[in-house]
């Protein structure tokens, strides 16, 4: 296997199955006896498997292999937008920024007409295949809603892409990943999100 990166939850890595023998990306997180991190595990499992939507990433299956949780997953071989603006070192054009914006839309929308928000929306977040279609992926931050206008007060995320309700730990609902959105139509301009010079700390 080809380790493609690292997350928060885990390593990622490109395989190819021995039946079909199709590219597919593996997720692989370790169990631990952390609680929080076995319900952000199950959480991420659950979403994938109720999402059928061309704007987020397929999921194939998930197995335990001795102390890690492997997910396999539909295998993005363009990297992540935010991978793109580093390698070709140079910002998204208009036209450019318009079309991730229009499947990261269509993708919330899915989400948010499931009761779902995804909470951490951002360039790193966001596949393109081989044709260029972009998919929303990494839920390990999602949240289901028992309602479809239920709100949340937990701080989750990247800081500098949250809405200011989520940093202030106040109530809120999927308008916040739209939040997240503009930020990251930001980032796909300019590099970075606004004020991506100060520390974690300073943001929040």
């Amino acid at each position: 296997m080809l380790l493609l990166g690292k997350g928060n939850y885990g390593k990622v890595f490109k395989a190819r199955t021995r039946r079909e023998g199709r590219c597919v990306a593996i997720k692989i997180l370790p169990i631990s006896n952390s609680d929080q991190e076995l319900d952000s595990i199950k959480k991420e499992v659950g979403i994938l498997m109720g999402c059928q939507c061309p704007y987020i990433v397929k999921f194939y299956g998930a197995y335990v292999k001795e102390t890690d949780l492997w997910l396999v997953l539909e295998y993005c071989n363009a990297g992540s937008v935010q991978d793109v603006i580093k390698i070709a070192e140079r910002r998204l054009n208009e036209l450019q920024i318009s079309a991730i914006c229009y499947a990261a839309l269509k993708g919330l929308e899915y989400l948010h007409d499931t009761r779902k928000i995804h909470r951490d929306i951002k360039a790193g977040n966001i596949l393109l295949d081989r044709h260029g279609n972009a998919k929303l992926a990494d839920f390990g931050v999602s949240a289901q809603l028992n309602e479809t206008y239920c709100k949340k007060q937990t701080t989750c995320g990247t800081p500098h892409w949250m809405s200011p309700e989520v940093l202030l730990k106040s109530e809120y609902n999927k308008k916040t990943d739209i939040w997240s959105l503009g930020i990251t139509a930001i980032e796909m301009a300019e590099g970075d999100p606004p004020y991506s010079e100060k520390p974690t700390v300073a943001v929040m």
